[in-house]
């Protein structure tokens, strides 16, 4: 595993050099079009912009993310099944702490992990993740966000999705003004600036128009890679490979796209968030295609990462771990038994979480009225419709359990 750990942090060094050469690139092509021999101005322009956009993401940058899709923090009493499971993983990965448990109300079953370090991640679900899945099929899914937290590539990817942002901002940038200086681009070409400029004039629109796409199928094609490792662990943590390739399959049949995703964010989740299917080995996909991925897990003899590596290579034809990490596997576990238990949440529990997002106040009476407060109620104390007993309004949300 740490083999693939380094491999992985060789490639992000590449990859995110790659894409920062491309930004400082673009910054002086850019800068030189409006103003000859300002391309270093550009350089350090260019800079500038990723520095900032660097602070942003060390300070705020989760919390951007998170309130982007609507994610709220998940108090263990609202579904204790749930943290069982993602200590459960946090145990058999060998991560120092429990991630914290992030909810996004969004019947769509989706999820992802995020976190510089593994001291500071934390796991998001879907309500409609936690409503679909059985036991088995959402630990297979927490353990692979584990997986991605383990392997470090929530930071590169965090990081590649600054740096993609970057050079998407200078290019838009550059456009906007070559449509409102355009003309006096042109007078500097005509006094002089002749054959030359106009080259650097092809070079920056080329760069405007090919950075941002280069960029993006870089930030892709590495996250392709990353999948096949963070299945192979989720089958290693939970002995159950099936777990894992049974979610991606209600996934695949639910096939409902979430109501709202940040674009940049889109290789950061366990399937393509807006279109589930969407998947395969095109230089523009996010994520392997989804029939492989179950292929392989069932394919697997047994719960190891040799099995794993088997079975891709079976359906693929090349390998998916490193030689070294291979020949350190000791053990070779079996696979276990299914737990064959149902879903953490109910359809019905997950609608009282859309509820709870909105401030209401869910009440259960004993007789058996469920009641839903809003935030706006003006008193202390609210009677049963059907039985008139008298309930605080002050108590905490019913428990999940």
């Amino acid at each position: 595993m740490w083999e693939q750990i380094r491999a992985n942090q060789r490639r992000s060094f590449f990859l995110i050099a790659g894409m920062s050469i491309l930004l400082v690139g673009c910054g002086f092509t850019f800068a030189e079009v409006f103003a000859p021999g300002a391309g270093p101005i550009g350089l350090l322009i260019a800079a500038g912009l990723l520095a900032i956009q660097l602070l942003i993401y060390a300070a705020a940058g989760q919390s951007v993310l998170l309130q982007g899709l609507g994610a709220r923090e998940l108090p263990r009493e609202e579904c204790p099944r749930l943290f069982n499971i993602v200590e459960e993983m946090q145990l058999a990965s060998g991560l120092p702490v429990a991630p914290k448990v992030y909810l996004i109300d969004d019947p769509a079953p989706n999820a992802f992990a995020f976190g510089r370090k593994p001291e500071q991640s934390g796991v998001a679900v879907t309500s409609g993740l936690l409503s679909r899945l059985n036991r088995d099929q959402l630990q297979g899914v927490i353990a692979h966000e584990l997986g991605h937290i383990k392997n470090r590539d929530t930071r590169f990817l965090m990081l590649a999705a600054v740096l993609l942002a970057s050079v998407a901002l200078l290019s838009e940038i550059f456009w906007r003004m070559l449509r409102s200086g355009g003309r006096a681009g042109r007078r500097s070409s005509a006094r002089g600036g002749g054959q030359a400029m106009l080259i650097i004039l092809a070079i920056a629109i080329l760069l405007a128009i090919f950075g941002p796409i280069g960029a993006r199928l870089l930030y892709f094609a590495c996250s392709r890679k990353r999948e096949y490792l963070a299945d192979a662990a989720s089958a290693q943590f939970t002995r159950y490979p099936e777990g894992l390739a049974g979610a991606l399959e209600t996934i695949a049949t639910t096939n409902q796209p979430m109501a709202r995703v940040n674009k940049t964010a889109l290789p950061m989740f366990i399937v393509h968030p807006l279109r589930p299917l969407r998947g395969g080995h095109s230089i523009f996909a996010t994520h392997p295609p989804i029939d492989e991925r179950i292929g392989i897990l069932r394919a697997m003899g047994n719960a190891s990462f040799h099995a794993y590596d088997t079975a891709m290579r079976q359906l693929r034809g090349r390998s998916a771990i490193g030689a070294h990490t291979l020949g350190a596997e000791q053990t070779q576990p079996e696979i276990r038994s299914a737990a064959a238990e149902g879903p953490v949440m109910t359809a019905h529990d997950a609608a009282l979480g859309t509820y709870a997002t909105a401030g209401y106040r869910a009440i259960t009476c004993g007789c058996g009225i469920a009641m839903k407060i809003p935030p706006t109620y003006p008193k202390p104390t609210i009677r049963c419709m059907r039985c008139g007993t008298a309930h605080s309004v002050g108590r905490r949300p019913r428990t999940i359990s």
